[in-house]
């Protein structure tokens, strides 16, 4: 079964960025493993929300808004697709990522596969 966990800071990004640079190495190299482990499919960080297009169409005509679609705070700051046996697995990978430690969230949700 196919998951997608919305990565979403909320800060933990700040509170990273102020560890010791040995500390930060450790962090990072934790990203790097989750990013590498059996399962993952794809995963990246986005850049910053205000670097974002939201696209709409009404009436045929499509409009382009700068910034991201969802109110401050809530922008998505990067995702992983996790293909495991279940819910619970996926709860347990997603406690690895860093950021749910440093006050940032991960949401999994699982993919409709069609």
């Amino acid at each position: 079964m196919k998951f997608l966990l919305q990565v979403r800071f909320n800060g933990a990004d700040k509170v990273i960025g102020a560890l010791p640079a040995e500390e930060q190495k450790k962090v990072t190299g934790e990203f790097e493993a989750i990013r590498q482990s059996p399962g993952v499919l794809d995963g990246n960080q986005l850049q910053a929300a205000g670097e974002a297009a939201t696209v709409r169409v009404k009436d045929g005509t499509t409009q382009v808004t700068a910034g991201p679609a969802v109110q401050a705070g809530n922008e998505l700051d990067g995702y992983y697709v996790y293909d495991t046996s279940g819910l619970d697995a996926a709860i347990a990978f997603a406690a690895r990522i860093p950021v749910a430690r440093f006050g940032g969230a991960v949401e999994v949700r699982p993919m409709l596969e069609r």
